[in-house]
């Protein structure tokens, strides 16, 4: 699922903080790092859940589709872990599936 838009965060001091999408090349803001904050997966039922856990969050889901659980996974990501300020290292950003 690829969105139109792409969410930036500039921190004080430069750091920049995203979820991950090709709409920008991240390099012309610096040397990104990029990490992982999610996962979405099926079960064996073909039900779709997205494991926070990387991020210290919760298992979301069950989901009958896979953009559903995509969806919710950035909608999480943006509203728990984008807009809450992180010491990070310049532009960090994290990877969760492309939004």
């Amino acid at each position: 699922m690829m969105g139109t838009t792409m969410q930036l965060v500039v921190e004080l001091g430069g750091v920049v903080r995203c979820i991950y999408s090709e709409l920008l090349d991240l390099s012309a803001l610096g040397n990104p790092t990029i990490s992982r904050a999610s996962y979405v997966e099926p079960d064996q039922q073909g039900r779709w859940w997205a494991d926070m856990g990387p991020v210290g969050g919760p298992v979301l889901g069950p989901f009958g589709l896979r953009s559903e659980a995509l969806a919710v996974e950035a909608a999480w990501l943006e509203a728990n872990i984008l807009r809450r300020p992180m010491p990070r290292s310049p532009s960090q950003t994290l990877k969760g599936e492309p939004c």
